[in-house]
């Protein structure tokens, strides 16, 4: 036990050590960022589908998944209390009609703990929920820099959920969900006098701390038809819910040196509490995912489901950033296969091999034009440690595209690399006498 909360431990300290921002993402500047959390590694390396569920890995994405059956391996007696930690790597070019540049991001994804109750579930953790991290300058008719725009921070979900089976097979769960976060922002505005910066240019700098509650619903079952195989299906709900934003908004006047340094020479506080905007209230819109899929228990699996999120709901009364919001979109498909479950003498076939492929609308318009996202995904499962705790470490790869450069936007080429431990105990068992 002692030996795997270090493992974990070492991963959290690994990743943040090497951590940057989440996401360097142009479209993070809108709403309260990009959405980071998409799932489990296992989860993404199947195209996003959450759909299913085992005795062995968390599935932060379905509540219902904290409970479950035992495992026949140790007499239907228990099933393991389950730890998952998991961070990405992302890699991405940035297109416009006129230029590309390239950027990287490293970050922690999530950290949960899932402990069984008989019929019972619970599991608590921690994630990163949304990112926002952004450079981006505009120009005017004589290439001058015009705005100048920077942006970082985001919205962190920390989450306490029950699951309960309600007949073999039948489970339903609730996470208790908790958002906070902040998110900060300048915009540099730039003057020009015969063509030349003048000495001072005026900057305006905005802070948001955002907290609010909300709940996630999930329904799980699955069942046999026929001797090998298995039918499985999951509903999750997430009604609508209201983040409370608490906003600050300074401006002032700068000189910035050759190098690029700021030397900042007045600051004046901007009045949001009387134009009623010093607490403000954003609408974090309702989600309903469903999916099924059929497969052979320990052998192969495949399924898809879908996404409906209320986003055209989503609204900031502090920053209109001169977008619309429509209805998001999601879809995946997905799925694993094992050689060999059981295999004594091959180490390759006891592994889990996952692919999947999933396509996105994000609910963001810009100009009249709906950005959009695809990935392709692939990933392993790689057994360590005992092996009658059927702990694994989890890798995937998804290449992908985000956005468009129509309408003077930019496009994402992105290459993202997740690791995760999905590491196993036995807490729980019952003393047998001779």
């Amino acid at each position: 036990m002692i030996k795997k909360l270090v493992l974990v431990f070492i991963a959290i300290v690994a990743i943040h050590s090497y951590g940057q921002q989440g996401t360097t993402s142009p479209y993070s500047f809108y709403g309260i960022g990009s959405l980071k959390f998409k799932g489990t590694v296992e989860n993404r390396s199947m195209g996003g589908l959450s759909i299913y569920n085992d005795s062995i890995h968390v599935n932060l994405r379905n509540p219902s998944s904290y409970a479950g059956e035992n495992l026949e391996i140790w007499g239907n007696e228990s099933r393991p209390i389950k730890f998952a930690v998991g961070g990405s790597y992302s890699s991405t070019n940035l297109e416009s009609n006129t230029s590309s540049d390239d950027a990287s991001s490293t970050t922690f994804n999530y950290i949960a703990i899932n402990i069984p109750l008989g019929k019972f579930g619970f599991g608590f953790g921690l994630l990163p929920y949304t990112s926002v991290g952004y450079k981006l300058e505009s120009l005017d008719s004589n290439e001058n820099i015009e705005n100048q725009f920077e942006g970082e921070g985001g919205v962190n979900k920390a989450f306490l959920g029950f699951g309960y089976q309600l007949a073999k097979g039948l489970s339903i769960g609730v996470d208790f969900q908790y958002n906070f976060g902040n998110i900060q922002n300048n915009i540099i505005n730039y003057q020009y006098s015969d063509g030349i910066a003048v000495n001072y240019q005026s900057k305006e700098s905005n802070r948001s701390d955002l907290s609010g509650l909300n709940l996630n619903l999930g329904l799980s079952y699955k069942t046999m038809i026929n001797n090998k195989l298995e039918v499985v299906s999951s509903v999750i709900y997430s009604p609508e819910s209201t983040l409370t934003s608490k906003n600050e908004r300074t401006i002032s006047t700068i000189t910035i040196n050759s190098s690029g340094q700021e030397g900042t020479r007045n600051i004046i506080e901007s009045d949001l509490a009387g134009l009623g905007l010093e607490e403000t209230d954003l609408v974090i819109p309702s989600k309903f995912s469903f999916g099924a899929g059929i497969g052979e228990p320990r052998k192969w699996f495949i399924g898809a489901e879908t996404s409906f999120v209320k986003t055209s709901k989503f609204s900031n009364e502090l920053f209109s950033n001169g977008t619309t919001y429509e209805d998001a979109y999601s879809f995946s498909i997905g799925g694993f296969y094992i050689p060999q479950y059981n295999s004594f003498r091959n180490y390759f076939k006891k592994m889990v091999y996952r692919a999947g492929f999933r396509k996105e609308e994000t609910g963001l318009n810009i100009k009249g034009e709906s950005i959009n996202e695809f990935g392709i995904s692939f990933g392993v499962g790689i057994p360590v440690g005992d092996a009658r705790l059927l702990s694994n470490a989890n890798l995937g790869f998804e290449i992908g595209q985000r956005g468009t450069k129509n309408s003077n936007l930019i496009q994402e080429n992105f290459i993202s690399l997740q690791l995760s431990l999905s590491l196993n105990d036995r807490w729980f068992q019952k003393r047998k006498y001779d």
